[in-house]
């Protein structure tokens, strides 16, 4: 059996509620739930029943200080000269960059391929497809958002599930950053 995982943090429901709140006025995108609202450290993908508990055991001895996060801005990203993404971007911050790293290092140290992919921290919004409305005005009306900042005092390793509506996303188990 295999699972496909991922290492996320979880805003506090006030973000998560802004963020909901910004999801209107473009035609035809999937939008985000509540439970799909995250900040993705690190994507591992599939991995089979034994690496995944290993990777969960693993991901503990991530133990660093907890800190605080921003969002800021909105964007979008595009593959293959189409948008795929709409997303909030976060603030830059040295202290998720540590722990994306000390991420990596358990993640390549339990066998997982490294992540040669420039690291772009956000949270999901919308997808879209050939029928989604111009994104011009949301990016306009949000290119001035700025969410908390607020504690980030947990990240998670999460499951994700494919569904014809869009993934589902389970958490597995919840990491506690230390009290400085």
């Amino acid at each position: 059996m295999y699972h496909r995982l991922f290492v996320g943090i979880r805003p506090p429901a006030a973000i998560r509620d802004a963020l909901i709140d910004l999801m209107e006025g473009v035609d035809a995108l999937r939008w985000q739930d509540d439970d799909q609202l995250h900040v993705t450290l690190r994507y591992i993908g599939e991995v089979d029943a034994h690496l995944a508990d290993e990777l969960a055991e693993r991901l503990r001895a991530a133990a660093l200080p907890r800190f605080r996060m921003a969002l800021s801005g909105t964007g979008i990203f595009v593959r293959s000269g189409r948008t795929h993404t709409l997303w909030a971007g976060v603030e830059p911050n040295v202290a998720l960059q540590r722990l994306r790293r000390r991420i990596e290092q358990i993640c390549i140290a339990a066998g997982v391929e490294p992540d040669h992919r420039k690291y772009h921290p956000h949270v999901t919004l919308a997808r879209t497809n050939r029928a989604s409305g111009s994104l011009e005005p949301f990016l306009a009306r949000t290119a001035g958002l700025r969410l908390g900042p607020w504690e980030v005092d947990a990240y998670l390793l999460y499951e994700s599930f494919l569904r014809p509506e869009g993934s589902v996303y389970e958490p597995v188990m919840r990491y506690a950053l230390e009290l400085e």
